[in-house]
């Protein structure tokens, strides 16, 4: 990830999976199956466009367990297929500066190991998102949504 001592600004997460990299990859990069995992428990997802490229651009609402709307867009700022993808999420508003994900794709023999840095520009903002909307608990609901999906493939 950074060689740079970022531990107080960002979230890591790692997860083995099942699957052979390149449907780890398929299913992280394509709307029609991201659509069916993205989120932690109880959220649904519309996916407004999802152009995965560098440069390109990830809008979607998530729709939360409480009827509330959460719009998100992703701009993709590396795409390494089927290797890495270095993207920047935000709320497409001020009132969320966003932060850098890096999420790296390694193969282990028939299974994937992936690697996930959500990396904050201040400890104050990570905080803030990690009290205020439970990051670190929703990201790992994600991933397991994310084995579950894979594993009824």
């Amino acid at each position: 990830m950074n060689a740079n001592n970022t531990s107080d600004r960002e979230i890591i997460a790692e997860r083995v999976f099942d699957a052979h990299r390149e449907l780890v990859w398929k299913v992280w990069t394509d709307p029609n199956h991201i659509a069916h995992w993205w989120g932690p428990n109880g959220f649904t997802n519309t996916i407004q466009n999802m152009d995965v490229k560098q440069g390109g651009i990830w809008k979607f609402v998530m729709h939360g367990p409480d009827g509330v709307d959460y719009n998100n867009e992703i701009q993709y700022l590396e795409v390494i297929p089927p290797e890495k993808l270095v993207y920047k999420h935000g709320s497409g508003g001020d009132d969320h500066p966003g932060f850098h994900v890096t999420v790296l794709f390694q193969e282990d023999g028939k299974k994937t190991k992936l690697s996930m840095q959500l990396l904050f520009r201040t400890a104050e903002e990570k905080n803030e998102i990690v009290e205020r909307s439970g990051a670190v608990d929703g990201l790992s609901q994600t991933l397991e949504k994310l084995r579950g999906y894979l594993a009824n493939l």
